[in-house]
């Protein structure tokens, strides 16, 4: 089968469930078909008692790129009651595993960009490599973070750093300004992520569970989850709001594909970058 027929990947070893965003050829970017199988992987994963800890990957060197721009133009999203419901499905994935009552651990390799890096802050703890690439680049081309995960992560300033340019941060910065827990090499990101989730699991379930749900709701109780959906209503009328560069953009993506359209993004901030 090609990775469009199995664009998500599952599989359980020794109580820890492996979910694998594969989409290689599209740098595992989240179309809504991986959005949802992904979504069933985790819950279904939640309800296993076989699974102590879950592990959220991608295929061939890169987490994800993020949500399918390609795609969406495709779609011809205009209103923004029209993106509210796309966007739920999106806030949905990354929600489910961040409120998931196991144990989740992202193993990022690569790109980790947009909504793959909310899905990846979703996790609990994430183990990357040195060639691992986080950012929301998403302002670049008249969109906006969709979980609004990042302050409650970061906090205030890099967050607003961060989100306000559209910069991408390599692994030890990453590392520095707490967004994830260890770097390692690119051939020790299994064995690493493994060795954490086979300590993990020497803990009862039922002690995983109530300790994983206390610490949910602490963080619900500083107002994440209302965050993220007050988010999620501004968000949607964000991707609705016109700008030309936003409209160059779409059509590039349209009449001459995607690449073009993330050059001539690229191009506009290139000689800014550091």
């Amino acid at each position: 089968m090609t990775d469009e027929q199995n664009i998500v990947l599952t599989r359980i070893e020794d109580g820890i469930g492996w979910i694998t965003l594969n989409r290689p050829k599209k740098l595992n970017a989240l179309a809504g078909e991986v959005v949802a199988a992904a979504h069933d992987a985790v819950k279904a994963m939640e309800k296993d008692d076989d699974v102590k800890v879950i592990v959220l990957t991608g295929a061939n060197n890169n987490f994800s790129v993020g949500y399918d721009i390609a795609q969406e133009v495709e779609m011809g999203l205009s209103r923004p009651e029209d993106w509210h419901g796309a966007l739920t499905n999106n806030v949905g994935l990354s929600m489910a595993v961040f409120s998931c009552t196991k144990p989740t651990i992202g193993a990022v390799d690569g790109w980790c960009l947009a909504g793959a890096c909310e899905l990846a802050m979703a996790c609990d703890m994430i183990i990357a490599t040195d060639r691992a690439k986080f950012g929301e680049p998403e302002i670049r081309f008249g969109s906006g973070p969709v979980t609004l995960l990042m302050p409650f992560v970061l906090g205030q300033k890099k967050t607003m750093e961060l989100l306000l340019t559209g910069d991408t941060i390599d692994a030890e910065t990453a590392l520095d300004v707490g967004l994830i827990n260890r770097v390692v090499t690119p051939e020790e990101l299994e064995e690493t992520v493994t060795k954490l989730a086979q300590k993990i699991a020497l803990t009862p379930l039922v002690i995983l569970r109530l300790t994983k749900t206390a610490l949910v709701r602490a963080y619900e109780a500083m107002g994440l989850r209302n965050a993220v959906n007050v988010n999620l209503d501004l968000a949607a009328t964000l991707n609705a709001a016109e700008a030309p560069e936003k409209a160059q953009f779409q059509e590039l993506v349209r009449t001459k594909g995607l690449r073009e359209a993330l050059n001539f993004r690229d191009a506009r901030y290139g000689a800014l970058t550091d």
